[in-house]
């Protein structure tokens, strides 16, 4: 044997050994047995003629309207994706809006959740900020302030905690399901399901991005006599800005994703629109839909991340 293959003998039995790793890979595997026996999939009924005539069927009826049953001719296609983008669904026995309309409301339904949910989770950040929520924050001393005192921030902070987690625990669309019973089909059951689960959310990592600023300048502030509010607008709200703006745009992205999906609960959005199509199985109607959708996203995902890079150039 070479000294070489010595060497990486040598190298490989001193690896570090991690009982913990090498514990999770066999959970990992148990329980993806567990998964694919306890889910019964049959693989070769996912193969089966009746999927595969069903595929063949579905890719046929996926082609542009105009185009069905005739060969492909790009020039048709753009013209019927035109007609999509500006007109909608006019000329067969239903309507759709048209793609230009349902992007924007989607993009307008996105923006007003997380401009609130921005403003509602800045807001929220303080009293759930353990720094923050005390009798005399960044004062020494402080816990030697009176037991009701004490009591009082604490349940402030545990309150707000609890609320934040109840928030952002129940999924945007059951929040959506929950508010059109109330508030009956419009695009704001969609806003405000999606700015109470994002509240919920930036809320506790703008709380978290609190508790981890410097206490220095905070404690220098409260020092020369600064009150609770003014340390938090003249000192921390300064010093956490860029964090807070690279949340928000990240989260912002999810709600571009979310406003569409929410959109199949009846508002006049891109996912009300593909969920029409699906109904009336409009396959080529649905897939443009669907392509839009993605297009939307992308767009949101671009300006997120030339914001972010802003924000974190600035920073």
């Amino acid at each position: 044997m070479s000294d070489r293959a010595v060497a990486v003998r040598a190298l490989h039995a001193a690896r570090p050994r991690s009982t913990y790793v090498r514990w999770s890979m066999i959970g990992f595997a148990a329980l993806t047995t567990w998964a694919w026996w306890a889910g019964d999939f049959d693989v070769a009924d996912f193969l089966s003629p009746r999927r595969m005539a069903n595929l063949e069927r579905f890719l046929g009826e996926v082609r542009p309207y105009p185009l069905h049953g005739r060969p492909w001719d790009w020039g048709v296609a753009w013209h019927w994706a035109a007609t999509m983008f500006t007109d909608g669904v006019r000329a067969r026995a239903f309507e759709l809006p048209s793609g230009a309309e349902a992007m924007a409301v989607t993009l307008a339904i996105s923006v007003a959740a997380i401009v609130l949910a921005g403003i509602g989770g800045a807001l929220a950040a303080f009293p759930a900020a353990r720094t923050f929520a005390t009798p005399q924050p960044f004062l020494p001393g402080s816990d030697r302030s009176k037991a009701f005192q004490r009591r009082a921030w604490g349940a402030l902070l545990h309150g707000t905690r609890g609320l934040l987690v109840f928030m952002r625990s129940i999924p945007e669309y059951v929040w959506a399901y929950l508010l059109i019973g109330m508030l009956g089909i419009s695009a704001w059951p969609a806003v405000l399901a999606l700015t109470i689960h994002n509240t919920g959310i930036l809320g506790k990592l703008d709380a978290e991005t609190v508790e981890n600023l410097s206490p220095r300048s905070l404690a220098a502030l409260r020092s020369v006599g600064a009150t609770r509010r003014q340390v938090a607008a003249v000192g921390a709200v300064p010093a956490a800005l860029s964090r807070f703006l690279l949340y928000f745009f990240y989260r912002w992205e999810t709600c571009v994703r979310e406003a569409t999906v929410l959109g199949m609960l009846g508002i006049a959005s891109l996912g009300y629109a593909l969920s029409e199509a699906r109904v009336r199985d409009r396959y080529d109607d649905m897939l443009f839909y669907v392509l839009l959708g993605a297009v939307l996203v992308l767009i949101g995902d671009l300006v997120s991340a030339i914001a972010r890079g802003i924000v974190r150039r600035s920073a």
